[in-house]
């Protein structure tokens, strides 16, 4: 039994040290950006949803909302439910100013599937609000 299982382990080895292919390497995951547009009513939300092809990284950026256009917005990043809602996860928001370049709420999805983003009245809006968030993901 020894001396099958020795045998059998200087066969792989001897065929892995022949092989002359590179290691292969898993091509990265490509990353997608969406653009969501709508119009917050006064204490109201909107939620859309987006869906993840690969675990990975996750960008929101509130790039434009007004009037006026320094009106702060509540984001989040969620999961959605049967009715609609966005069921946020931990740490998955924020209260964000509008008419950003960079991302308002980063972090690492770790599994692929349905998920959501949400956008509301934090309270301080005196009229409807129009915005665009980018979310980009794999």
């Amino acid at each position: 039994m020894k001396r099958l299982a020795l045998a059998l382990a200087a066969a792989l080895l001897a065929a892995c040290g022949g092989s002359s292919s590179s290691p292969s390497v898993l091509p990265a995951a490509t990353v997608t950006t969406e653009t969501f547009t709508g119009t917050v009513q006064i204490g109201g939300t909107n939620v859309h949803n987006f869906t993840v092809t690969a675990p990975g990284t996750v960008n929101v950026t509130m790039t434009a909302a007004g009037p006026p256009p320094t009106i702060t917005m509540g984001l989040g990043v969620g999961n959605p439910n049967a009715s609609g809602q966005c069921i946020f996860l931990t740490g998955g928001t924020t209260q964000a100013a509008a008419s950003a370049t960079t991302p308002q709420l980063s972090g690492t999805l770790s599994a692929s599937g349905s998920y959501c983003v949400a956008i509301g009245d934090i309270g301080n809006a005196n009229g409807p609000i129009a915005y665009s968030i980018t979310v980009s993901h794999t």
